[in-house]
This record gives C-alpha cells, sequence and structure tokens, in this order.
C-alpha cells in the first residue's frame, strides 16, 4: 500500500482510486487503518518537500513577512485615526507572496468541498462502481491536458480567479478515482499556465490539501493502541511512499514537460472499464 501511495499520488492515476480499488479487491482490512492512512499521507508529504523545499521555504518566509506588514499597517491605521501620518506597507510585491495568496485562495474552496463531502467520499470508496467511473473521468481530463495549448501565465500573471476555479477543482477530486495532480495540472494548462509552473502549483496545493486530510483522519484516532509490529508495518509504509513519492515527482515534471499524457489516460481508462466491469460481475 505504501508502493500504491507513493507511486499514484503524484502521477495522475489517483492515488485514492487505487488504494480503494486495492482494499475492495483484495479483502484489505488494516486495524487502525485511519493512522496507517496518516502515515502513507506523511510519507508523501516528506516528497514534496524534499523535491520543493526551496520554493516552501521562501513561501513560509514571505506568508510571514506578509503577516508582519499586515500588523504594521494595522498600527499604523490605528496612529492615522490617532492623527499620525505613517504611511503603509504594500503587502503583495513579488511573484512569491502572490503565490501564497493563491494557494490560500485555492485552499478554501477545497477545504469546503472536502469537509462537506468527506462521509460521501468515504462511503463512495467502498464501492468498486465510483472508482471505475472516476478513472474514466481522470482519463478524459488528461487527454484535455495533452492537446491544450501551452500557457504563459506565472503567478504575477495569473489571477485570483484562476486560483479559486483551481481550488475547486482540487476538491473534487477528492473522489475515488479522480486523480489529484490530473485535474489541477489540467485545470492549470486551461487557465492558460506555463507547464512548469502548473506543475510545482499543483504539488504545492498538494501540501494544505494533505495536511487537512491529516487533520480531520487525527480527529477520528483517538486512543488507539498499536503493536510493535504494526509500528514497524506502518513505518515501512510510510518510508516506501516517501521514497517512491520523490521519483514519481521528479518523472511527472518530464511527463509534464513533454506532454505525455496519454499513456496514463490509456491506463485509467482500462482500469476504469476493468473496475465497472468487476462491479457488474460481482
Amino acid at each position: 500500500m505504501g508502493l500504491i501511495q507513493g507511486l499514484t499520488e503524484f502521477l495522475p492515476v489517483s492515488s485514492s482510486g487505487h488504494l480503494a480499488l486495492f482494499k475492495i479487491l483484495f479483502h484489505v482490512e488494516t486495524d487502525t487503518g485511519l493512522l496507517f492512512d496518516v502515515l502513507l499521507h506523511i510519507g508523501t508529504l516528506i516528497a514534496v518537500f524534499v523535491v520543493c523545499w526551496r520554493d516552501i521555504i521562501r513561501l513560509i518566509r514571505e506568508l510571514v513577512l506578509m503577516i508582519t506588514d499586515c500588523i504594521y499597517n494595522a498600527v499604523v491605521f490605528g496612529g492615522r485615526l490617532r492623527g499620525g501620518d505613517g504611511n503603509y506597507r504594500t503587502i503583495i510585491r513579488n511573484s512569491y507572496r502572490k503565490f501564497v495568496v493563491m494557494v490560500i485562495v485555492s485552499t478554501i474552496p477545497t477545504a469546503v468541498i472536502g469537509y462537506v463531502a468527506r462521509d460521501f467520499v468515504e462511503m463512495a470508496s467502498e464501492i468498486l462502481l465510483i472508482p471505475g467511473i472516476c478513472l474514466l473521468i481522470t482519463a478524459c481530463l488528461l487527454l484535455i491536458c495533452d492537446f491544450a495549448g501551452d500557457g504563459t501565465k506565472r503567478p504575477k500573471q495569473a489571477s485570483y480567479a484562476n486560483a479559486f476555479i483551481i481550488g475547486i477543482c482540487q476538491g473534487i477530486a477528492t473522489l475515488p478515482g479522480i486523480s489529484r495532480s490530473a485535474t489541477t495540472i489540467t485545470a492549470c494548462a486551461l487557465s492558460g499556465f506555463e507547464r512548469k509552473f502548473a506543475v510545482k502549483y499543483s504539488f504545492i496545493l498538494s501540501i494544505p490539501a494533505i495536511l487537512g486530510a491529516l487533520v480531520l483522519e487525527l480527529k477520528d484516532i483517538g486512543s488507539m493502541t498499536v503493536s510493535a509490529s504494526q509500528a514497524g508495518n506502518y513505518v515501512v509504509g510510510m518510508i516506501i511512499a516517501a521514497v517512491v513519492g520523490y521519483i514519481c515527482i521528479k518523472a511527472m515534471l518530464l511527463v509534464v514537460r513533454n506532454k505525455k499524457f496519454k499513456v496514463f489516460a490509456v491506463y485509467c481508462l482500462a482500469v476504469g472499464v476493468l473496475s465497472i466491469v468487476g462491479y457488474c460481475l460481482l
């Protein structure tokens, strides 16, 4: 399962869909399964941090400075009310600061959709038909992305409306079988984003999404007890998810640059059809 998570979290084939299919077809039951899911997600988060650490550190730094500037402006505003004449600081004054705001704007609809639909998503993960249909949708998205033109937008040219729509698309991708990376990269491509920036945006955008999912899962774990053998198995899954996830992120950078989504589209189409046929036969 760590291998499946690492392979499918960043390749455009849906990790949630593959994990759901694996559990259904092989009757996998994991004791303290939520905890195992948390560790798998941590593994893929580690992969994102390793690949994008320079951008992540810069984004965190700019976020802290933006908060500092907001506090400074609030102080200036208070001073002006008392007759002062301080000057306000410009909050969004470089591309990285706009990138931070875009990630926040995208995360809001993702969080709302993910929270409202969480029970439906959990139910859908137990029915073979739904991941199958969603994988067919992913195949269509990949073909659309392959035929989309090369955009030129980077943070400076992108709009917050673009970011909000991409966030909605990421929220819909919580359904098992709809690939988060395929959905967000396709939405970026249709919004005119530069392809290299589109894949970076998709990976960075996965961080708050995965952290949000972790928070929802952690609150349900409670006082679970884990044996030493279980802990060892879980850590192995996490490490494998991290290592394979790192390799797949690197692979995705090449895939997006060379517009080679058709192979993944055919794969998702085949797995989707097999899942639907399997549901009809079972």
